[in-house]
C-alpha cells in the first residue's frame, strides 16, 4: 500500500514525521510518498495549518501529532478495511 506524507519544505514537524514514517514503513509493509502541499492551492487551503498528514488513496488520514504506535494502529486499521 502507498501512503502519502503531506508536508512542505522547511517544515520541521514534517521532517520529524518523515523520519518516523520511513522507519515504520518497512516493518508495516507500506511505501511512503511525499507530496509538497505548496504544489497546489487546494492542498494549501485544506492542509496548510494541519501538516504533516498521512493519507491513503482512499482518503484515510492521520493528522499530526502521531507517534510510532499511532502510525502502527492507523495502518493496521487500514489493513482490516
Amino acid at each position: 500500500m502507498i501512503v502519502t506524507l503531506l508536508g512542505t519544505s522547511g517544515c520541521h514537524l514534517c521532517d520529524v514525521a518523515e523520519r518516523l514514517v520511513r522507519r515504520k514503513a518497512p516493518e508495516l509493509g507500506f511505501i511512503v510518498e511525499k507530496l509538497d502541499i505548496a504544489s497546489s492551492d487546494e492542498l494549501v487551503e485544506r492542509y496548510g495549518i494541519s501538516i504533516p498528514v498521512l493519507r491513503t488513496e482512499s482518503g484515510n488520514e492521520l493528522f499530526w501529532p502521531f507517534d510510532d504506535e499511532q502510525v502502527r494502529s492507523w495502518f493496521n486499521g487500514l489493513s482490516i478495511n
